[in-house]
């Protein structure tokens, strides 16, 4: 049971109250006594650089980690979850940026899991279960089918399933963890009538993003966190953007996007009217040059992380031709595309992109162990040790050491380890699939620098993105989709984001 004391019998200007909250890891001094508070009926954003804390504080909040020192107060009562069973129970739930649900089960199965409504004698109440979910659904103006398989559904409507979900334990505090990465703007403002209804409710929400413009629009007070410590708490109201900016990376950041100093050369690679078996890509037809940032733009489900994945050989082929320096290339795999000079940074880096209980070394190297090899079967570990600690340095990863499991690393640096994963195979062509999603604004420009470095060294990028302003910031000529199809092509120092969205509403 969960440790709570306190009369709570006054009224409380705070549904939660954090005080001076310490966690240290080895190696790592994670929370330094930080403060955190969040009022009834409000959006309480909460942001900073990947690393600097938010994930740990609100683990510490949810049971998976304990504090080592501070107090956490419930309407005015002293908790202390010994696991997230007993948060939820006590009405602290969160949504996670990666979700964790039954995929083969049904929407309902997934709401109702180890809590099912049950009949006399202990069996389950699927009329009742139904009925539970479908009232939920309604007070929250959605329009999913409680009977549907989870794994069927959209991202979008799976976390809408997770926030209902949320409310159904009574939830007086809700986190929500990145809640709009993967979302249409029409289906983000979908997800703020919610908030707004939940807001209504006396519902605190605790919102954390690195969509800045977003924050400002919802938020009532905003929270910035820097190296593991409170740097800042004020009103929405009272903030920008350029201060958000100072107060997570404590410098000032003049731009947004490097300069683009690259100077594409001749065409490296093409494709003539390729079309995928199984997925939605026809008849697409798109070149690269060397030292050339392409971007392909395109609301979700118009084929751009297919395209990627037919490229890199994931996807089967059904016709059409790849062409690298003018000759035809297959890439029927990932393995033959990487021989080729391919290399893949996926959309879903924790499901897709790492190996979550390896090390950083493991997950640096796995893509290039011929590297390492001394005859044919042994591999020199001294030589792999030496580029994960280069890697590490190069790319900034904030790490106790190479041997930190990568899944304990915050998204930025993840991303990062994957980069140098990479590099480590020295590709001539990177295909990035959404590269900085769920990334703070300081790794966001790390990773820029990086693309328009490896450009200037004549690599080749196609890059994947929901962020409009990302695309024309960072690339020199985007290709835009829509139903599987190229519908346009824009020069990126010209076009606009309005030109990008009509090509993109092309085929609908």
């Amino acid at each position: 049971m969960p440790n709570i004391s306190g009369n709570g019998s006054e009224k409380q200007a705070f549904l939660l109250e954090m005080r001076s909250i310490v966690k240290d890891f080895p190696g790592v001094h994670a929370l330094k006594s930080v403060s955190f508070a969040v009022r009834p009926g409000s959006v309480h954003a909460l942001m900073g650089e990947n690393g600097a804390g938010k994930s740990t504080l609100m683990k510490c909040l949810f049971g998976i980690y304990q504090k080592d020192r501070g107090e956490i107060l419930l309407e005015g009562k002293q908790v202390r979850f010994g696991n997230p069973k007993e948060a939820l129970e006590h009405g602290v739930a969160m949504v996670h940026q990666e979700l964790n649900q039954a995929l083969k089960r049904n929407v309902m199965d997934n709401i109702w899991l180890g809590r099912y409504p049950t009949r006399f004698g202990g069996y389950v109440s699927e009329k009742e279960m139904y009925r539970r979910t479908k009232e939920i659904f309604d007070s929250l103006g959605l329009s999913i089918d409680p009977h549907r398989v989870m794994g069927t559904m959209s991202v979008a409507q799976r976390q809408m399933a997770e926030i209902a979900k949320a409310v159904s334990y009574d939830a007086k505090i809700i986190v929500l963890d990145e809640p709009t990465s993967s979302l249409t703007e029409q289906e983000v403002a979908h997800l703020f009538e919610i908030i707004g209804t939940l807001r209504a409710r006396g519902c605190g929400i605790i919102y954390i993003s690195h969509k800045m413009e977003e924050i400002l629009k919802i938020s009532d007070e905003i929270t910035v966190m820097r190296d593991g410590a409170n740097v800042a708490t004020a009103p929405a109201a009272e903030m920008t953007m350029d201060r958000i900016i100072r107060l997570m990376v404590g410098r000032e950041l003049s731009s947004r996007f490097p300069e683009k100093l690259s100077k594409p050369g001749e065409v490296i690679f093409r494709t003539e009217g390729i079309s995928s078996r199984f997925t939605q890509v026809e008849d697409v037809s798109i070149h690269v040059r060397k030292g050339e940032i392409v971007g392909l733009a395109g609301l979700a489900g118009a084929g751009r992380s297919e395209l990627l994945e037919n490229i890199f050989g994931i996807s089967a082929r059904k016709c059409g031709k790849l062409l690298l320096h003018g000759k035809e290339i297959r890439n029927r795999s990932s393995r033959e595309a990487i021989r080729n000079g391919f290399a893949l940074v996926t959309e879903e880096r924790r499901s897709t992109g790492i190996f979550g209980i390896l090390d950083i070394t493991e997950n640096t190297t796995v893509s290039a162990l011929k590297r390492f090899l001394v005859g044919k079967f042994f591999v020199n570990d001294g030589k792999r040790y030496q580029k994960t600690e280069e890697m590490i340095k190069r790319l900034g990863v904030r790490t106790a050491s190479r041997k930190t499991q990568i899944r304990t690393l915050s998204g930025g640096n993840q991303q990062k380890v994957i980069f140098g994963r990479w590099l480590l195979t020295e590709p001539e062509i990177l295909l990035l699939d959404e590269p900085t999603r769920g990334i703070d604004v300081g790794a966001k420009f790390e990773i820029y620098q990086l693309m328009e470095e490896l450009a200037a060294r004549g690599k080749s990028i196609i890059i994947v993105s929901s962020e409009l302003p990302e695309l024309i910031g960072v690339c020199h000529r985007i290709y835009v989709m829509s139903g599987g199809k190229v519908t346009g092509e824009v020069d990126a120092a010209s076009t606009t984001q309005e030109e990008i969205m009509t090509l993109a509403a092309k085929n609908l």
